[in-house]
């Protein structure tokens, strides 16, 4: 066959050598500086280069490593490379990634206190600090879910539940939120089979205590209620925080239940720059934060906090008679907070790093993300061909380059990437083309900032090359 027989379990020679070249691709990959930014290929090229990959006696794990080092890892785009400013990039500590093997290798189950307590209490630890940089309460908790959407989910299902516990279904329910929400607030909704009322924005698009006052009088006087506003702590688009401090206090006037969807910006709550912009989060009914976006940690973690557990645990617990078991201890089961099951204690590579490194190491890095978005703001701001669409408020900033069309925008992004240079898109806001920057990595320098603005400059319009 070419390579020694191994085994499908149990550590033998084959095993050792094995776990070898894994972990020193592991220590050359976290060495690696810059990370490596690579870019896409096609179907055809990966197959080509590949060739045969499943077959049934196996091609051993010398030649299954190098085919992911040297064919698919370069066929992807490495979010944590410092020039990685579209979307919203990672950029895990080396102590959280790390940690992400001894998960892995630990085979804990978090669902259930029975079989994972040392961990779901770790878990709960990191859960407590980031509802104290919130303001909730004491008793305040949730669980680590995989992303944004799963979370969002999960708080607007338990808002509907806890709504028609008070109110029945009589009357029509909706979610109101502005147009800035994310796209998973709607697609929430249409799970759950939810009308959404959107909110007209303010001038930065925010959501505001006043259009959400009107929005829900006009709702009301068609015989809707509304049982859930979802306020913004960070658009994705914009880096734009709504007005939480009067949202919140419309919605409890109304009885509706608060959830702030910061799956970005909901890290600088741990920023002593970052955390004036989110007065009112304290008045959540619930609220979400991504780690692997802004905390520093791996893919995938969300963190989903509510202000009363108790009612997700009666909105989300799964009731079944092989589980009646688990639900009799009383313990804390995070498989009722969430909708899921079957989930990996992915809140262990954050805490592993909050408690290694400290929470002010964590100010520092979060804060470094708000600075070089406003040095950034600057040299735009400074810079005759490129003109700033609005002050940052986070770690986004938009702006456009005058004169380009959006295939000039796009020419351009396709070409950086092409060359190494940087990866960073095109944005759509109000209709027009911009580019936009997302700052999360503190490893970001301004010279690096300094070579993607410059590279946007001369007579050349790029689209016409």
């Amino acid at each position: 066959m070419g390579h020694p027989a191994m085994r499908l379990h149990g550590m033998d020679q084959a095993s050792e050598r094995m776990a070898g070249e894994v972990f020193e691709y592991v220590r050359q990959r976290m060495a690696m500086d810059p990370a490596p930014l690579d870019g896409p290929r096609s179907p055809d090229e990966l197959r080509a280069a590949t060739g045969p990959m499943i077959t049934p006696e196996g091609l051993g794990s010398e030649r299954a490593l190098a085919m992911f080092t040297d064919v698919l890892a370069p066929a992807c785009i490495s979010s944590d490379h410092p020039r990685y400013l579209a979307f919203v990039p990672t950029a895990p500590s080396e102590a959280a990634t790390l940690f992400d093997l001894v998960v892995s290798a630990s085979s804990i189950y978090g669902d259930w206190w029975i079989e994972g307590a040392g961990a779901i209490f770790a878990e709960n630890e990191t859960l407590r600090w980031l509802a104290r940089s919130a303001g909730l309460p004491d008793d305040a908790g949730g669980v680590f879910v995989s992303g944004g959407t799963s979370g969002n989910l999960a708080a607007l299902t338990t808002a509907r539940q806890a709504w028609r516990r008070r109110h029945g279904r009589a009357r029509p329910a909706a979610i109101a939120c502005a147009p800035s929400a994310h796209s998973s607030i709607r697609l929430a909704a249409m799970v759950i089979d939810t009308p959404v009322v959107t909110v007209d924005p303010d001038e930065r698009g925010r959501l505001t205590a006043g259009h959400l006052r009107r929005a829900i009088e006009t709702a009301a006087a068609q015989g809707v209620d509304i049982y859930a506003v979802v306020a913004t702590g960070g658009a994705t688009n914009t880096g734009v925080v709504d007005d939480l401090a009067g949202v919140a206090e419309v919605a409890e006037a109304c009885g509706a239940w608060l959830h702030v969807d910061a799956a970005y910006g909901g890290a600088a709550l741990v920023s002593t720059v970052g955390r004036p912009l989110f007065a009112g989060i304290e008045r959540a009914d619930s609220f979400v934060v991504d780690p692997h976006k802004w905390l520093f940690a791996p893919f995938d973690c969300c963190a989903l906090l509510y202000r009363n557990p108790a009612l997700a645990r009666a909105a989300l617990t799964q009731h079944a008679e092989y589980l009646e078991t688990l639900d009799a201890t009383g313990e804390w089961n995070p498989a009722d907070f969430a909708v899921h099951m079957t989930r990996r204690v992915r809140g262990l590579p954050l805490w592993f790093s909050v408690v290694a490194h400290g929470t002010d190491a964590y100010d520092r890095a979060v804060s470094r993300g708000l600075e070089l978005a406003r040095l950034a703001a600057q040299r735009i701001s400074a810079h005759p061909e490129l003109e700033l669409v609005m002050e940052p408020e986070l770690s986004v900033v938009l702006f456009r380059r005058a004169g380009w069309t959006a295939e000039s925008y796009q020419a351009w992004s396709d070409r950086a990437l092409a060359d190494g240079l940087a990866f960073v898109v095109p944005t759509v806001y109000g209709g027009e083309t911009l580019f936009r920057f997302c700052f999360v990595n503190p490893q970001t320098t301004v010279a690096d900032i300094d070579a993607v603005l410059d590279s946007m400059t001369g007579p050349t319009d790029p689209a016409s090359r």
